[in-house]
């Protein structure tokens, strides 16, 4: 079994093989109630997140995904990520930052071509890359608050299966 490393990435992954089929670590996962986990379950694929109390910013959640070997034996594909919802929103704040910086850039080009002032343009732009800063900033202040979630997450995860 492969141990999760001490630096957290982005989406930290994992693969484990265990001793079950999969039918009964399956079973494992949709029995098992513990506060302040939440288990969702859709064919072989288990999704684990915290209850709304146990929820912040940063707070992951994690995938996992069992295959069966054999009979006896299966493999667990397993990684961690924030919400959904949150990052999709995260990076539509990218995309927004990214599509405007590329716009006031055109623009201050045009206005440079045509010998007219640009300096509001350039202003824009580096009020951008501050707003650019300041989302990677908020991401890893998120991903440091859920560094203790995501052990929590793999102890739970390692407990069902025992």
């Amino acid at each position: 079994m492969k141990k999760l490393p001490n630096d957290i990435v982005l989406r930290p992954r994992f693969q484990l093989e265990t001793l079950g089929n999969r039918a009964l670590l399956l079973r494992k996962f949709v029995e098992a109630k513990k506060d302040p986990f939440l288990i969702k379950c859709l064919d072989n694929h288990i999704f684990i997140k915290y209850n709304k109390q146990a929820t912040h910013f940063g707070s992951p959640q994690l995938h996992l995904e069992i295959d069966a070997i054999d009979d006896k034996n299966s493999k667990i594909y397993g990684f961690f990520g924030p919400n959904p919802t949150l990052w999709t929103f995260f990076m539509f704040l990218h995309f927004i930052v990214a599509t405007l910086f590329i716009i006031l850039g055109i623009w201050a080009y045009v206005s440079a071509s045509l010998n007219k002032t640009y300096g509001l343009q350039i202003g824009l732009m580096a009020f951008l890359i501050f707003i650019w800063i300041a989302l990677y900033i908020f991401g890893q202040m998120g991903k440091r608050k859920g560094k203790p979630q995501i052990q929590e997450l793999y102890a739970f995860m390692m407990e069902t299966l025992a």
